[in-house]
C-alpha cells in the first residue's frame, strides 16, 4: 500500500469527494482506510442496564483506498506516488507531480 497512517489524503471519488484528512487507520485485507472528518455514519447504542440513556454516537467509517489520494507535503498537490530505490537498499515513495521524497 503506498498510504500510510498519518499521510494527508483527498477523496477522488463518492459522496464525501473533495473532502481532505488524515489516515487514521489502515486496513490493509480489505484495502480500506478511515480518515479524518470524511465519511461520518450514525451508530445507534440502546441502553442496556437499568437507567442506562440509549445514545446516537457519530464516528468515520471506512473509505476505499482506490478513493483517496496522497497530498505531497510540499507542493501541496494531490499526486501518485512512485516507488523509488534509494543507495542503502530502502526504498521510499517519492511525489510523481514535485519529485520531491515523501517521508514515512
Amino acid at each position: 500500500m503506498r498510504i500510510k497512517k498519518g499521510d494527508s489524503v483527498l477523496v477522488i471519488s463518492g459522496d464525501e469527494k473533495g473532502g481532505k484528512g488524515k489516515v487514521l487507520k489502515i486496513f490493509p485485507k480489505s484495502g480500506q482506510v478511515i480518515v479524518e472528518g470524511v465519511n461520518f455514519v450514525k451508530k445507534h447504542f440502546r441502553g442496556r442496564k437499568t437507567g442506562e440513556q440509549s445514545r446516537i454516537v457519530t464516528k468515520e467509517a471506512p473509505v476505499h483506498i482506490s478513493s483517496v489520494a496522497l497530498v505531497c507535503p510540499k507542493c501541496g498537490q494531490s499526486t501518485r506516488v512512485a516507488k523509488m530505490k534509494l543507495q542503502d537498499g530502502r526504498r521510499a515513495r517519492v511525489c510523481k507531480k514535485c519529485g520531491e521524497m515523501i517521508e514515512g
